[in-house]
């Protein structure tokens, strides 16, 4: 079971991607493609170019992991990043709603309190 409350922040590669790679190939992606640091703790989601399978790649105290669902039927829906860029980052709702089919565009996020660090 895939816990998502634990995940800093969840990176959405936006960009089909080739999933027969594993640990070493998503951390390459992440590195080169998307410019982040896969040690960083970050979760981070690709979908394959049909969008019928979704692969999670984490680092935890220890190593990677990584997570993955393939659809029977059905489609992952495409999440477009803001500005035409390769990622986009997805709260914990939108990603859980990702896989469990439902289509969610935000038009407009409203305000919340946060407590400043």
């Amino acid at each position: 079971m895939l816990s998502v409350g634990a995940a800093p922040r969840i990176w959405l590669c936006t960009e089909p991607t080739d999933l027969r790679c594993s640990f070493d190939g998503l951390s390459v992606r992440v590195k080169q493609h998307l410019g982040e640091d896969p040690l960083g703790g970050h979760w981070f989601a690709f979908l394959n170019r049909r969008a019928t399978q979704i692969k999670v790649l984490g680092f935890e105290d220890g190593g990677y992991w990584v997570w993955s669902k393939r659809l029977e039927r059905g489609q992952f829906a495409r999440l477009h990043a803001v500005g035409g860029g390769a990622k986009r980052v997805v709260c914990a709702t939108e990603f859980l709603a990702l896989l469990e089919g439902v289509d969610v565009e935000i038009k407009k996020r409203r305000k919340r309190y946060k407590i400043a660090a």
